[in-house]
């Protein structure tokens, strides 16, 4: 985090301070394609996205952190203790937590609904016991706590020009394109983890199972049925992107080029998926330091574009950044 951001944002305590750096390194470590396009936010927005995404890597480290060795009892008992300290810093705005002290402070200022950090928490646990979904209503269930509420909490940052609820489906769509496309390209890792994150059904429909997958990431050799299922899941995929893309448009100016350039980096994920003959059980697809650097330079030429002022979305309460000066590198 630079002090040009956390003074944009009006943060001046020093220990939340260093709360939101502390999110901002967690999010530069696991999330390079939406931290990349963070830093086309204006400054004084991007720590409040560093604080979300740095709690939600924090909570999914607890679960699937293989170097922990630590046995489902033990990730059960870090999500309570996780969560009891989350409640207290919602209740309170205070914690001895770096990430949550951070998280809080960021609810606060934007009048995020705690409803949604309930929900993922929610979906976290679940994950420590639920190792599949029969059928993608399934999955869409668990998505709407572990991806969709992260879209419904971005939306008071981002800001909107239409009423809120009008972009909410959009936002929430969003967060599960963005997962689904996940799913998709880590379907190999996943199952390691003893993980399938593919509807059941729909590997059904193309005659593939757990134990057809499990036999293609051991031998390393294909199989046309389970290319015929990942395509399916691609082209499901794509459709929530479709149902996403309205939402684009309904959010404050300054804000576009960033989300514009997630949907853009994250549907280049399934591109590379496609032009990788769709081996995601043997290698994961990357998309090119190349189309990533265009891709941010363009949403840097949309940003330039704009040439709006910048004006901050409803907060209740804490100090509202200081929009008028934000700027982007």
């Amino acid at each position: 985090m630079t002090a040009r951001e956390l003074d944009a944002a009006g943060v001046t305590d020093p220990r939340l301070r260093e709360a939101y750096a502390h999110c901002r390194r967690l999010n530069a470590r696991h999330g390079k394609t939406y931290f990349l396009a963070t830093r086309l936010l204006p400054a004084g927005r991007r720590p409040a996205v560093h604080a979300l995404y740095g709690f939600a890597r924090w909570a999914d480290d607890i679960v699937d952190d293989p170097a922990t060795g630590h046995t489902t009892a033990d990730r059960a008992h870090a999500l309570d203790a996780l969560q009891r300290c989350l409640d207290d810093g919602l209740r309170g705005g205070a914690s001895t937590e770096p990430v949550v002290r951070a998280v809080a402070h960021t609810a606060a200022v934007y009048g995020i609904d705690h409803r949604h950090f309930a929900d993922f928490m929610t979906s976290m646990r679940s994950d420590l016991t639920v190792t599949d979904y029969p059928t993608y209503a399934d999955l869409r269930r668990y998505m709407h706590g572990s991806a969709a509420v992260m879209g419904l909490q971005m939306l008071p940052v981002l800001g909107t020009v239409v009423p809120q609820e009008e972009a909410v489906p959009h936002a929430a769509a969003l967060g599960i394109a963005f997962q689904l496309t996940n799913f998709l390209r880590d379907v190999g890792e996943d199952l390691d983890r003893g993980r399938v994150y593919l509807p059941a059904d729909l590997l059904a429909a193309h005659g593939v199972d757990r134990a057809l997958l499990r036999w293609s990431r051991d031998t390393g050799l294909p199989d046309p049925r389970i290319t015929a299922a990942l395509q399916a899941a691609a082209a499901l995929t794509r459709g929530v992107y479709r149902e996403a893309q309205p939402g684009l448009a309904m959010l404050d100016p300054v804000s576009r080029p960033c989300i514009r350039t997630a949907f853009v980096l994250y549907g280049a994920i399934l591109d590379a998926v496609r032009d990788d003959g769709y081996a995601v059980l043997h290698r994961r697809a990357v998309v090119s330091r190349r189309r990533r650097a265009a891709t941010a330079l363009g949403g840097l030429a949309r940003l330039a574009a704009t040439r709006v002022t910048a004006r901050p979305p409803a907060v209740r309460s804490g100090r509202v950044p200081h929009y008028a000066q934000e700027e982007t590198p």
